[in-house]
């Protein structure tokens, strides 16, 4: 009879792995530099890029996403408060990006907790209801030294934070300053290559975070994405939702996500420049990166035989 018990057990967890399995991978959509990022094409105004995502979000029938803000940005330009209300209004949470999306490798650690403690009034304003309470590190920045990373995570944890992680990356924010320029130019057919090419480098990310992910856990993690709020990101989200979805993905929320044992380990290394977060934890382990598409070559080219420039228009 304890044998039997045994077996059933057994094939109880054989089942639940294979459904695991079969659900296949899934990913959190999260979107940095609320309520602006990057300039604009001609014609566009700033709360359009988010009017768009949110709707996109609705039709697609996401789960909740977070957004993650700046407040120097409404400082600046007051009116950007009622993009951050749009966003909330329409379900989706906020949470920090510090106030004024500084570089921690060059500041001390308390001069950048200063800088986040900033940002809080803003986001008790916006986010009276449900937990704000979730940061994200600018340029993925999380100390160029020990000392500094383990000030600012532990300060952070004190306060009651949680940090959101980023599992998956193609610098998605490469394509919006490139749009400004081609649109700004009327030229469709580069445009049109920004358009492959933006999916081209989510693909190929997807591939290699999923290598990676395997390699150091043996399975797909919950991946969490990093997206910005710019015209391109609004203007190719239909597309690259359809394209996870074709891809296999499933849409979860950060939290469920991040509740994964994977995330509740602290790689505790520094990287210059910032990494993702399973780059932390290859650098702990020295386990090789596979190789990450880059455009920024490319995408910085394209759209510069003018002299002209986009025009941020606020």
């Amino acid at each position: 009879m304890h044998l039997r018990r045994l077996g059933l057990a057994w094939l109880f967890f054989v089942a639940m792995a294979a459904a695991a399995h079969a659900q296949g991978p899934q990913v959190v959509f999260t979107f940095d530099d609320l309520p602006a990022h990057g300039p604009l094409p001609p014609g566009m105004t700033r709360p359009m890029p988010v009017k768009s995502i949110l709707a996109t979000l609705k039709a697609e029938k996401m789960p909740p996403v977070y957004g993650f803000a700046n407040g120097y940005r409404v400082a600046q330009y007051p009116y950007q408060i009622e993009i951050l209300d749009a966003w909330r209004a329409a379900g989706e949470p906020i949470g920090s990006h510090t106030w004024s999306h500084p570089e921690l490798d060059l500041m001390t650690a308390q001069g950048y907790i200063d800088d986040i403690k900033q940002n809080e009034p803003l986001l008790k304003r916006v986010h009276p209801v449900g937990d704000w309470h979730w940061f994200r590190y600018p340029f993925l920045e999380e100390g160029n030294t020990l000392a500094k990373r383990d000030a600012v995570r532990s300060w952070l944890f004190r306060n009651g934070y949680h940090v959101a992680e980023i599992s998956l990356d193609f610098q998605d924010y490469n394509w919006n300053d490139a749009y400004a320029r081609c649109a700004l130019k009327h030229d469709e057919r580069a445009i049109k290559d920004l358009h492959d090419t933006y999916l081209q480098a989510a693909s190929e990310a997807s591939k290699a975070f999923r290598q990676l992910s395997h390699t150091l856990y043996g399975r797909d993690i919950p991946y969490i994405l990093l997206m910005h709020v710019g015209a391109f990101d609004a203007k190719m989200l239909p597309e690259l939702i359809q394209q996870f979805r074709s891809e296999g993905y499933s849409f979860i929320k950060l939290e469920q996500a991040e509740a994964d044992d994977a995330y509740q380990f602290d790689p505790h290394v520094t990287t210059k420049g910032g990494s993702t977060f399973m780059e932390q934890v290859a650098a702990a382990r020295k386990v090789t990166v596979p190789e990450l598409p880059d455009f920024t070559d490319e995408l910085n080219k394209a759209c510069r035989e003018s002299k002209e420039s986009g025009k941020v228009k606020e």
